[in-house]
């Protein structure tokens, strides 16, 4: 368990590092996931860092494009690319674009960065799989603020029509998002979606909901979902702080995407040493 939560400490440290040092890219959502993502790829999922598409490995979208630099750290870590690639976030000809592009990075199941989107593509993996009779598993990473996106809920109804209990789609509720719903104060945002479970259920869905920051609770959730026999598809709900782990970021929707000065960066990576 000290390893996953030293992994998810790897990821933030990746994701800052990187957006300071490329001077672009977004922060507080990639922060939100970064348990979620150590826990699927170093524990959850089964997969072959070395051989990227072996056809039985379990298969991951991450619906919430704009966290791409997240997820490029993780696989950083999990040996499918060097570290030191990183350093070429977002820049021309680089593999590693702002969102995710699988013609270009061996390890990405699903180009993304169109909100919503990535849910349908992974109805379409699951039920692939289960035409098949393949046992792999498909999981979908999804935002709060994109399923307000009526396509996540279409892709939900066909998920329950077609009875993929191979399909997991886990939902990042960090409660925040860059625009939209504007509070009272001006100076805020209004939650973007509330009771996420309820919804999920009514469209059918095996729902569970977890402290999305509590890595023995993930993991346990994660494996108890995924095993139960009852043919739906699975919802977790894993309620976060948007820009966790970086006091000065966490719960501030300015931080969705903004990159850090040179106090605030030597600020951030100090906080997060202390993992």
């Amino acid at each position: 368990m000290d390893q996953l939560i030293m992994h998810a400490a790897g990821i933030r440290k990746g994701v800052i590092e990187t957006v300071y040092q490329q001077k672009q890219g977004h922060v507080g959502g990639p922060l939100s996931a970064a348990d979620i993502l150590s826990v699927l790829y170093f524990d959850i999922m089964t997969i072959k860092p070395e051989d990227p598409d072996w056809p039985e490995r379990d298969r991951f979208v991450l619906s919430k494009g704009h966290s791409a630099i997240g997820l490029y750290v993780t696989l950083a870590l999990r040996g499918y690319f060097p570290y030191a690639e990183l350093a070429t976030f977002d820049a021309l000809h680089s593999r590693l674009q702002a969102h995710p592009d699988m013609t270009k990075l061996p390890g990405l199941d699903m180009s993304t960065g169109s909100l919503g989107q990535g849910i349908s593509s992974g109805v379409g993996m699951a039920l692939a799989a289960k035409r098949q009779n393949k046992a792999y598993k498909t999981y979908v990473l999804l935002g709060d603020g994109e399923s307000q996106e009526g396509q996540v809920w279409e892709a939900a109804r066909v998920a329950e029509r077609y009875q993929l209990g191979n399909l997991v789609v886990i939902v990042d509720a960090n409660n925040l998002q860059q625009y939209g719903w504007q509070s009272d104060d001006k100076n805020g945002r209004d939650t973007p979606d509330s009771n996420h479970g309820a919804k999920w259920k009514a469209f059918g869905w095996n729902v569970s909901e977890v402290d999305g920051h509590d890595i023995s609770a993930l993991k346990e959730t994660l494996q108890h979902i995924t095993s139960a026999p009852d043919g739906k598809p699975k919802a977790v709900i894993a309620h976060t702080v948007k820009g966790k782990g970086v006091s000065f970021m966490e719960g501030n929707f300015k931080w969705h995407s903004n990159v850090p000065t040179d106090e605030e960066f030597e600020h951030a990576m100090s906080e997060l040493e202390e993992v």
